[in-house]
């Protein structure tokens, strides 16, 4: 078995992973992003963070025994949550070394950028215009106050980059719940998110339960014609024809998020292909 690389020779993770701590910021309300999040098989709380916003607080910290750092895993999560819905997942993470995050959006390519722990930028320039872009940003306002984020400042280290960064979020409807904020350790984050008026727990239900429930939430959406009529069939076929590489794909890097969203996009290709049959289980 390989080892971990967050550990040390006594099996104890290293101070990066036991700093380390995350978010998942989904631009979609609570009643829609708790169907979907339950796939991710994972234990977390659902909060609102804002009208058109929430906030998933994972209770777990696979990132000390999977073997993988905290960037990794919420990359993976991301991505899984963003190729199953309409909206966008943004990930936020920092560790003892660096901090950063993530935006996945669709089928399109996961768009990030990273600080050191003292705040020294080390991503691309163009993955803040991105992130911009598909977020619906102001393309002045907002984008001069990200590029401030991409210079060097000697007086802002990871969690004042990250804080930056939802300060410019809080323009497009953002409102965090106060003590979920970047720099905090993960038992913080999940005490704070557990007394939040609204506040639920996800839990996996099993595939029935969570699929059943997804497919509620989307049939009252605007895509709810995708799964019925002729467009229902193509875009089942693609789900599967991407879903399946990918998921081996993930198994063979040892990739955990990659593997679920590829085993995601098989399992919606596949009910998609047997609609008709699902529905008839009510």
């Amino acid at each position: 078995m390989p080892s971990d690389p967050t550990a040390d020779s006594a099996g104890t993770p290293a101070p990066r992973a036991r700093a380390a701590a995350a978010l998942l910021l989904c631009r979609a309300d609570p009643t829609t992003v708790g169907p979907a999040a339950q796939l991710l098989r994972e234990r977390m709380l659902l909060a609102p963070a804002g009208p058109d916003w929430s906030v998933l607080v994972p209770e777990g910290k696979p990132w000390l025994h999977g073997g993988e750092p905290v960037d990794s895993v919420l990359a993976g999560w991301a991505a899984a949550l963003a190729v199953t819905v309409p909206w966008p997942v943004l990930a936020l993470w920092w560790d003892a070394d660096h901090g950063g995050y993530t935006l996945a959006s669709g089928f399109r390519r996961p768009v990030g950028y990273v600080w050191l722990a003292n705040g020294t930028p080390v991503g691309e320039g163009e993955a803040m215009r991105s992130f911009a872009a598909r977020l619906g940003l102001d393309p002045v306002l907002d984008m001069q106050s990200l590029e401030e984020l991409t210079r060097s400042d000697s007086g802002a280290d990871s969690r004042a980059r990250l804080l930056g960064l939802l300060a410019v979020l809080t323009r497009a409807g953002l409102t965090l719940p106060a003590g979920l904020t970047p720099g905090e350790p993960a038992d913080r984050l999940r005490e704070v998110a557990r007394v939040q008026p609204g506040a639920e727990h996800i839990e996996w239900s099993g595939w029935r339960d969570a699929v059943r429930a997804e497919l509620d939430v989307v049939e009252r959406s605007a895509l709810g014609p995708w799964l019925r009529g002729p467009t229902a069939g193509t875009a089942a076929a693609v789900q599967l024809a991407v879903g399946v590489p990918l998921t081996v794909w993930g198994l063979r890097r040892h990739g955990i998020g990659w593997a679920v969203a590829g085993a995601l996009l098989v399992v919606h290709g596949a009910l998609g292909l047997a609609y008709d049959r699902l529905r008839a289980w009510d």
